[in-house]
């Protein structure tokens, strides 16, 4: 389903080996938050939730060339509008016990945070 006009919220992440299992901790745990606590309907819609994990390459447009040995996390979520994206924020806060060692682990790792993001073009 094309989702232009919805908001997109990225994080990326890239974890150090040291740093990964905590990644693959904290994103074990927040599915099952994502799931329980975000509404699906209306306009603070979560609409999709994704986390890719992959290794970080030492060239990025050569998927062939060899891992660096970092992990990159990429955490998409879409919502209905940007009242969603601050309802999260503020379920995250509220509600999710791990927000702190969340917020502590990205900010050691390298990490880009796009909050709320327009969709511009979107297929199916």
């Amino acid at each position: 389903m094309a989702q232009k006009g919805k908001i997109q919220l990225i994080i990326i992440i890239t974890a150090s080996p040291e740093q990964t299992e905590e990644g693959n901790r904290i994103f074990r745990l927040h599915e099952g938050w994502m799931a329980d606590s975000h509404p699906r309907e209306g306009d603070k819609a979560l609409l999709t939730y994704d986390v890719s994990i992959a290794p970080e390459l030492s060239n990025p447009l050569d998927p062939t060339s060899e891992p660096t040995g970092n992990t990159n996390f990429i955490l998409a979520e879409v919502y209905e509008s940007g009242a969603g994206v601050e309802n999260h924020f503020k379920l995250a806060e509220e509600t999710w016990n791990e927000f702190p060692a969340f917020m502590k682990w990205i900010g050691e790792c390298k990490s880009t945070v796009i909050p709320a993001a327009v969709i511009e073009h979107s297929l199916w």
